[in-house]
């Protein structure tokens, strides 16, 4: 295979995030008017391959020597586009399903600490490019993001199928939900924290440049 196939092949794992989400959203939302198992075994499949494409593009680019820089910009804001898509709409579900009110409003405020985090971080690596710090992902930047689709695909699953689910698993799940949500939440923090600490030297030099 050439290279410039290998290129274009991990490319197009890259960007097929976006449309798998996006696919994903369309079948959640149709399987909550449609209540058919058969749309939210799809929407759980197209999650998942959403999730995956963000491990099978970097380990075949390694694999096969094709890292670029455009994959390396590329792939961050594909994360961004899953979260945007993804959080908005289990907030939706849990309201549509009559869910706790609290419960959606945690998730709401938990996709804006996510989108704030983020662009906090691309701020931060944009100023310490211009002061020649290493921007490099830090490793707690992918265990966070490694974890974020695992576990919006954990609050979907709980969403989508708990209907068919016997009594028994109702709280267990419900609880395991949380759970996955509080840890989610606790690694952006750490990683808002972390990152800002590492970019420190450059926002100074930075506010000190007149």
């Amino acid at each position: 295979m050439s290279r410039s196939a290998r290129v274009w092949i991990v490319n197009a794992i890259t960007f097929a995030r976006v449309p798998l989400i996006l696919g994903w959203a369309v079948l959640a939302v149709w399987h909550e008017f449609a209540g058919s198992v058969a749309l939210a075994v799809l929407a759980a499949a197209a999650m998942l391959l959403a999730g995956l494409t963000d491990m099978w593009d970097g380990m075949l680019a390694r694999r096969w020597g094709v890292v670029s820089t455009l994959g390396k910009m590329a792939d961050p804001l594909m994360d961004k586009a899953f979260y945007i898509v993804a959080f908005p709409t289990l907030s939706w579900q849990i309201l549509h399903q009559g869910g706790n009110e609290f419960h959606a409003l945690a998730m709401l405020a938990f996709t804006i600490l996510y989108m704030l985090r983020d662009t906090w971080v691309t701020f931060l690596r944009a100023v310490g490019a211009a002061f020649g710090a290493e921007v490099a992902a830090m490793w707690l930047g992918k265990v966070r993001t490694a974890l974020s689709f695992p576990g919006a695909g954990w609050v979907y699953a709980f969403l989508a199928f708990r209907r068919y689910a016997p009594e028994s698993w109702q709280a267990p799940w419900t609880w395991s939900c949380y759970a996955v949500e509080a840890l989610l939440v606790a690694l952006t923090l750490w990683s808002f924290w972390t990152y800002t600490l590492a970019y420190l030297p450059s926002l100074k030099m930075a506010l000190a440049r007149k």
